[in-house]
């Protein structure tokens, strides 16, 4: 017996779960329906986009449109729109974004990391401070990998500032965990301001470290920012005009 195929339209409101419009389905004209399912689907839509992109933990930032190009001209631009694809996260790929504090590394993390969400992928930002902290505090090796999955489970995770804070080997060790519980599955972007040569420095167990580097920088791309800070760069210009402002009051 041949089913007759349901209205799609009244298969999507039962998807939706509205059951006082499937309740009065023929009392309504077909563009009021349609109508209807629009704005429900569209606003469903914009919430699930609002809690994706608050589990980001991503915050405030600029978007790559403000970035001034001219201030660090050794950037590769090319290299850095091609990231912006996302080819990387569908190829399951890493990024290394390597360079001085303040040069634009979190900024182009935290662009990347809301582009992920917008196109549908899941993401997060943290910050390897936090991360690592996360995971030490856990009271049991049970707790400690179900983290580990929570960590593993994003198609993109952005891991902020490693290099900014020394640690013991536990904490590579963990680092290592997260890294390679991701490995060849899913992306992971790491912001550094160091060079891999100098890591033994941050995370003493140079093995660990030299197995750690070759996990994110397989299939990886590896950005170098180089310049002055931007933060020092606008401190210094808020100085000069506030000492042009005295000045000029000083004159009238």
């Amino acid at each position: 017996m041949n089913r007759e195929p349901m209205d799609p339209q009244r298969e999507l409101a039962a998807q939706l779960g509205l059951v006082g419009l499937l309740a009065h389905w023929e009392e309504l004209p077909e563009p009021t329906r349609r109508q209807l399912l629009d704005w429900e689907d569209q606003t469903r839509r914009q919430r699930s986009l609002s809690r994706r992109l608050s589990a980001t933990r991503v915050g405030a930032f600029k978007p790559m449109a403000d970035f001034d190009w001219t201030w660090c001209p050794q950037l590769d631009r090319a290299q850095v729109e091609e990231l912006l694809t996302l080819d990387f996260v569908r190829n399951g790929c890493n990024a290394v974004l390597r360079g001085p504090s303040g040069t634009g590394k979190t900024m182009l993390a935290k662009n990347l990391v809301h582009l992920a969400v917008v196109a549908g992928y899941t993401a997060r930002l943290v910050t390897a401070s936090d991360l690592l902290r996360d995971l030490a505090e856990q009271p049991s090796a049970k707790a400690r990998h179900r983290r580990l999955r929570h960590y593993a489970a994003p198609d993109l995770l952005a891991i902020d500032e490693v290099g900014y804070l020394s640690y013991d080997n536990r904490y590579a060790d963990l680092l290592y965990e997260v890294v390679n519980f991701r490995y060849q599955k899913k992306s992971t972007l790491v912001t550094t301001n160091r060079p891999f040569s100098t890591w033994p420095d941050i995370f003493p167990n140079e093995t660990t470290v030299m197995v750690l580097a070759e996990r994110l920088t397989h299939h990886a791309e590896l950005v170098v920012f180089e310049g002055e800070s931007w933060r020092v760069r606008e401190a210094r210009q808020e100085r000069e005009e506030r000492a042009l402002r005295r000045t000029t009051r000083g004159r009238g």
